[in-house]
Parts: structure tokens; C-alpha cells; sequence
């Protein structure tokens, strides 16, 4: 018997597999539920799989959005960690940051600005009322008190007008600068610069407006919108109970990050009296500790979407070994006439496998689709997530549908390449 041409086997190769495909494709029309229900656990997996990973794409794009635009080259100070940690009683009662803290880090090298914040909540209470204009009221406005140069620290910008100055701040004059919310819904479309609001109980001057500012997630509104910022001074008047200092340091380059911070850490030692052998008494972090506890948060989503994932893809993949066991019975018979006729293990395996393949693919491709449709539905919702659909995790989700159906049938292929063909062609 001559052998066959290397190209003539490739052809043949290639026959064998779209004979196989076409017969899973033919197995799925002639028992649509039955192939349904068990592809159904493949679709449940990759749609799973499609659908949390477009959210945690679509999130993550949008929190780094929202730590870009705190500023890459800005440090934070405050006496206690409120990142990621709990405060113990030791961080509760440390002595708190004080201006002159924040005037004496202007003086070092590379910082370009530095701010400090105080900080009213106290009216987040059901029927309170911060704001008042013309008949017009805003509840639930944050009040903040920060030096003039809180703008060029936080990147503020404005609408209308301008951000208050030294000099008003040390003579804490009645002026006040408004959130955009807070501007919006007491003035509307209307210029703010130059009126008198009411806020608790005296009159202050609106000097400025702020544009909107980024949020993390879309949907609803922004708390940072419905502020009203005050010079420090104003606000100690104000609120002389609030204590709580959030010093914001800019500087020039961020390759000079951490001499900034080590020249921050070594100042504030000095001027809080902390012993060499004693660790520091203030915490010192950036915008990189927001992005590096949002990786710990969708590290968990992460988790979550491959365990729910897996189930799914494990009961679709006993499925398609249940359904490919039924076919191998269903089909003894042809199976020997193939067998007569010089079909060997080797082909019958490449066969059944194929089908086997074949089959969660299909799974995989709907999941995909619907997975798709899922991430567009989210995205149209009043809640605005910002769902993006990740082309490495659809072709995760495809790949893994498509292992899953080589793993769970090899058995039934293994076992319908290993059947008798005498006894195969006896059975009725």
C-alpha cells in the first residue's frame, strides 16, 4: 500500500475536522434543548466572565481617571491614616496638624504650594439646610476652609469669578466661593459673583464658582459639587470645633517624589518633637494609595467572577460529557460501520474530541454575545457605570469555553475510539 503525499494527508486532516464540526453543528440542530441546556452552564460561565470583567475594566479606567485629576505630583499629610487602615486609639489621640505646619513646608525646596483644609460634615442630617438665597435653599453643603493656594494644589477650576487671597484670609473676610451644584440649584444659569448667601447664621459674598469636578464612579451627584469654600481664617470664625487638619502638598517633578516625602517626614519630626527612636506621629500617602486599595477591592471582584465562573463552566462541561456519552451510545453502531471500513482510534478520537470542542465554542460565542449585550445595557443605565467590554478577557472567556470542552471530552471520545467494532456493529 503506497502512502499517502504529505498534502494529501493534510487535506484529509482537514476533512476529518470539518466532518467533526459539521456533525456537533448537526447534533445541536437535530436536539436543540438538549444541546441547549447543556451548553447553557458554558454560556452562564463566559457571560459571567464578560460581564464583571467589562465593569472592572470600565471602573478602573474611570477611579484613574479621578486620581489623575487629584494630581500626580501632590502629597497628603494628616495625623492619622485614613486609607486602608483602621485608626487605633493611639492614631485617634495624636496631636493634630496645625497652618503653621503647612506655612513651614512651603519654605522646602521642591514644593511648589501647599494648602491646609479644615472641613465641616455636620449638616449631613435629614431637613438641614447650609445654603440659603432668595428664597432658595441647598441641604447637606460640605463646608471647607482652606488657605489661597488650594486651587493651585487641587487643580480648581473656575467658572466665575475667583479664589479668595492672604489678605482675605487673615482678616476672614465674609467671603466665600460656591461648588457647582451649589451655584446651579441656588442661582441657576445665573452669575453668583458679587451676591450675598446666607450660611447658617451669617452673610458671606460669592467671589467665585467651581466647574464640576471628577468622580469615580458615574451616576448621580457629586458631594465635592455642593461645597462652599471658605478662606481659613472665615472658617475658623464659622466652626472653631473643627480640628481636623488636611495638609496637600504640590512639587515641581514627580521623579522627586520621595526626597519630597522624606524632607516632609524629617520637618514634621522636628516641629512635632518626635524622638529618633519613636516612628512618626502623622501619615504621609498620595493618590497611589486610593489606586493601590482599588486594586485590592477588584482583586476581590476578580476572585468572585472566576469562582461564580467556574461553576458555571464546570457543570457545562459535565453537560457536554453527559451529551457527548449519549451521542457515543446513540451512534455504536456507526461507529463500528467506520471501524469496518478502516477508520482508526486516532480518527474516531480527533472526531468525537472535535465535537466535544465544538460544542462549547458554541456555548462560548453565545456567552460572548450575551456578555456583550450585557456590558451595553449597563452602560445605558440611569447609574452611568462605565461598563468596557475587554477583548483579553473575551478571549479568555472563548479560550477557557473551548478547553472546558476538550477536557470533558476526551473521555467519551476515548471510549467510542476503544469500542469493539465487531460488538459495535451487533448493536441494536
Amino acid at each position: 500500500m503506497e502512502s499517502a503525499e504529505p498534502g494529501t494527508l493534510g487535506v484529509i486532516v482537514q476533512g476529518q475536522t470539518r466532518e467533526s464540526v459539521k456533525m456537533a453543528l448537526d447534533t445541536l440542530r437535530t436536539n436543540k434543548l438538549r444541546s441547549g441546556l447543556t451548553v447553557l452552564g458554558i454560556v452562564i460561565g463566559v457571560t459571567t466572565v464578560i460581564t464583571i470583567s467589562s465593569a472592572i475594566n470600565g471602573l478602573n479606567k474611570r477611579v484613574g481617571d479621578w486620581v489623575s485629576s487629584l494630581g500626580t505630583n501632590v502629597i497628603w499629610v494628616f495625623h492619622m491614616p485614613v486609607i486602608g487602615v483602621r485608626p487605633t486609639t493611639e492614631m485617634l489621640a495624636r496631636r493634630k496638624l496645625t497652618p503653621e505646619d503647612v506655612m513651614a513646608l512651603r519654605t522646602l525646596p521642591h514644593v511648589v504650594a501647599a494648602d491646609g483644609g479644615y472641613q465641616h460634615t455636620g449638616q449631613f442630617r435629614v431637613g438641614a439646610v447650609s445654603v440659603k438665597y432668595n428664597g432658595k435653599k441647598v441641604a447637606g453643603t460640605i463646608l471647607q476652609g482652606d488657605t489661597a493656594e488650594v486651587s493651585e494644589v487641587s487643580d480648581l477650576t473656575l467658572l466665575q469669578g475667583r479664589m479668595f487671597n492672604d489678605e482675605e484670609d487673615l482678616r476672614a473676610a465674609h467671603v466665600c466661593v460656591l461648588g457647582h451644584d451649589t451655584w446651579e440649584e441656588l442661582f441657576g444659569n445665573e452669575s453668583a459673583i458679587g451676591k450675598e448667601v446666607n450660611i447658617e447664621t451669617g452673610l458671606y459674598t460669592v467671589i467665585g464658582v467651581l466647574d464640576k469636578q471628577k468622580q469615580p464612579f458615574g451616576g448621580g451627584k457629586n458631594p465635592q459639587d455642593n461645597m462652599v469654600y471658605f478662606p481659613m481664617g472665615t472658617f475658623h470664625n464659622l466652626h472653631p470645633e473643627d480640628k481636623d487638619l488636611w495638609v496637600s502638598v504640590k512639587y515641581d517633578d514627580p521623579k522627586n517624589k520621595a526626597l519630597v516625602q522624606e524632607e516632609i517626614r524629617e520637618m514634621l519630626r522636628i516641629r512635632r518633637k518626635v524622638h529618633v527612636e519613636k516612628p512618626d506621629d502623622f501619615e504621609i500617602f498620595g493618590p497611589d494609595s486610593l489606586s493601590k486599595l482599588w486594586d485590592q477591592l477588584t482583586g476581590g471582584l476578580v476572585l468572585f467572577m472566576i469562582a461564580v465562573s467556574s461553576v458555571g463552566l464546570m457543570v457545562g462541561g459535565v453537560g457536554v460529557m453527559n451529551i457527548m456519552l449519549v451521542s457515543v451510545t446513540e451512534r455504536t453502531r456507526e461507529i463500528g460501520v467506520r471501524k469496518a471500513l478502516g477508520a482508526t482510534k486516532r480518527t474516531l478520537l480527533t472526531q468525537f474530541t472535535t465535537e466535544a470542542v465544538t460544542l462549547c465554542a458554541v456555548g462560548g460565542v453565545i456567552g460572548v454575545v450575551v456578555g456583550a449585550v450585557l456590558t451595553w445595557i449597563v452602560r445605558l443605565l440611569p447609574i452611568g457605570l462605565p461598563a468596557t467590554l475587554s477583548v483579553v478577557w473575551v478571549l479568555t472567556g472563548f479560550g477557557v469555553s473551548c478547553a472546558i470542552g476538550l477536557l470533558f471530552g476526551i473521555y467519551p471520545a476515548w471510549k467510542a475510539a476503544n469500542l469493539d467494532p465487531i460488538e459495535a456493529l451487533r448493536y441494536e
